[in-house]
């Protein structure tokens, strides 16, 4: 088939039903007919003499073919949703977008500075924060809807040239609110810990899964204990005196400063904490390259 005679408009609507696997959904998302989905779905069958979907009660399933022409055909419409982002971005930053994935507990003390600063120099950009876990932002940077996460380790995906550059390594301690209740001041080892009341990130976490093989090592047994997802959660319950947090230092080096929390001080090393920078080299826009190696200080390979 020669260019020229490429309906492009037929693979747009067989991208817009692959991924939302309903025919329905994607009429409504083209703001077409379900009839004329139906025969442009049939017209590219016919072109290429295949079968891309598999009808069912519920909807539409890509076929063995129809997952292969998928990965095509995403991929060139995220060339061109790159392409289009780099005609209208330009060196001098007047127009133009970033859009970055990054944890709550991380944006809140190490890029939002940096985001503030570049935002007063450039305040035409359109900056967009997106907060989620680990693999959810993972899936957006695949699908290009967000620029580059900021994210701890370990970062792992299979996602094709994913290029992953530490940025910085944090401490993790153990706090308490220091007007506390509690006793702590008979505290040396980690073993002490096992008598308090303590407030620690979810299990299966990176930051606690590191945290509990210290305390498997030491044959401690846990038995009170808050587990919580969110660092401003755990920094909330130590403020509430619910117990001894455990959490990065550089979330609460402020509440450390103004003397509202004081640090457990024990004789073990508690794990620390790499943060990086995760990204895609090729799908990097002028706006979202311009911040990570004048803002982050990391040069783009």
């Amino acid at each position: 088939m020669h260019k020229s005679e490429i309906n492009l408009n037929l693979y747009k609507i067989f991208y817009e039903v692959a991924l939302s696997k309903s025919i329905s959904n994607a009429s409504k998302r083209l703001f077409i007919t379900q009839s004329a989905v139906s025969k442009a779905i049939k017209k590219l069958e016919e072109d290429l003499n295949t079968i891309l979907f598999y009808r069912n009660s519920k909807g539409v399933k890509l076929t063995e073919k129809g997952e292969e022409l998928l990965f095509f055909v995403e991929e060139a419409f995220n060339n061109l949703i790159i392409a289009e982002r780099t005609m209208v971005e330009s060196w001098t930053l007047n127009r133009g977008k970033i859009s970055i994935g990054v944890p709550s507990q991380i944006g809140s003390f190490y890029i939002f500075e940096d985001i503030a600063n570049f935002h007063k120099k450039y305040p035409n950009i359109e900056i967009t924060i997106i907060s989620k876990t680990t693999t959810q932002l993972l899936k957006l940077l695949e699908s290009h809807e967000i620029d580059f996460i900021i994210d701890t380790s370990p970062i792992n995906s299979k996602i094709d040239n994913l290029i992953i550059k530490p940025l910085i390594v944090v401490e993790n301690c153990f706090v308490v609110k220091s007007d506390t209740l509690l006793l702590t001041d008979k505290i040396k080892s980690i073993k002490d810990l096992a008598n308090y009341p303590l407030v620690l990130p979810i299990k299966g976490t990176d930051n606690r899964n590191q945290l509990d093989k210290i305390f498997d090592k030491n044959n401690i047994e846990l038995k009170n204990v808050i587990n919580i997802h969110t660092s401003e959660m755990i920094v909330g319950s130590i403020k509430k005196d619910l117990g001894i947090g455990y959490i990065i230092y550089d979330v609460i080096k402020d509440n450390l400063k103004n003397g509202e929390f004081k640090i457990i001080n024990i004789k073990e090393q508690l794990p620390k904490v790499t943060i990086n920078l995760v990204y895609i080299a090729k799908y990097l826009t002028v706006a979202p390259k311009f911040f990570i190696e004048n803002y982050l200080n990391i040069k783009i390979d």
